[in-house]
């Protein structure tokens, strides 16, 4: 819940006016609007991060692929790889728990932490003090989180779990929009290749657009070769991958 304003415009145990939060996330999530590619939604979103929520020294993207693979993205610092690296090779830490199990962790004190015992040991030597992850997206079996790491122990307060709660909910609806404007610019280079290659048969061999189409699936079965790349080897050599029979 956010905290009711106070005479100064301040809530309740904020650090900074509520307006001011609200425009610098507002330019935050127009600055990752602007963004094409999920790297770049990214990379922007670390230092976005570092900069508003109170508490955070350091940040970073987790990303897990098939439930299984973790993934560091776009580290502030050393302590946030240290970190990610730490949580990768345990299999346990606050990260992994957003990403899988719940919507936001908070860790007030790494030195006193015990759902983690062997990745809070570790990070603690580390330099870290204090956690927030927030859950990004879940994808099907592909799921990410943001991490913010203080150096301090309670570094984090209920002020910078509700603004990190938007930045995640802003960053999560431009990576989806990049993700979708990726996808897009796939689909039309994808349509492209095949149309040149269809292209090309239609020329060799005087026939339709829908028997080349078919001729190029046909080759792809017989070759065991995706129909894009058997689509790309024609329209960059001019020449069919060689069939089970020995012809191209």
């Amino acid at each position: 819940m956010v905290p009711d304003d106070g005479p100064d415009g301040r809530g309740d145990g904020w650090t900074l006016p509520q307006d001011d939060v609200a425009g610098r996330l507002s330019e935050l999530a127009r600055s990752l609007q602007r963004e094409d590619s999920e790297d770049a939604v990214l990379e922007r979103l670390v230092p976005g991060s570092i900069d508003l929520v109170p508490g955070a020294d350091e940040a970073s993207i987790t990303l897990v692929t098939g439930r299984r693979r973790v993934e560091s993205r776009a580290p502030s610092g050393r302590l946030a790889q240290v970190l990610d690296e730490l949580q990768e090779r345990t299999g346990e830490g606050p990260c992994l728990s957003a990403v899988y199990d719940e919507q936001t962790v908070r860790v007030p004190d790494l030195r006193d932490e015990d759902r983690w015992p062997e990745f809070s040991a570790e990070a603690a030597r580390a330099g870290a003090g204090s956690m927030l992850s927030f859950q990004l997206f879940v994808e099907g079996d592909n799921l990410g989180a943001l991490n913010l790491v203080g150096r301090a122990p309670n570094a984090f307060t209920e002020e910078s779990e509700y603004v990190g709660l938007l930045v995640a909910a802003h960053a999560a609806v431009a990576f989806a929009d990049a993700q979708k404007l990726h996808q897009f610019k796939d689909a039309i280079a994808t349509r492209d290749l095949i149309g040149q290659a269809k292209g090309i048969l239609m020329e060799r061999y005087a026939i339709t657009a829908g028997q080349a189409f078919i001729m190029l699936v046909q080759v792809s079965a017989d070759t065991n070769v995706k129909l894009l790349a058997v689509a790309d080897e024609l329209a960059r050599s001019g020449r069919l991958p060689l069939t089970r029979g020995g012809q191209g």
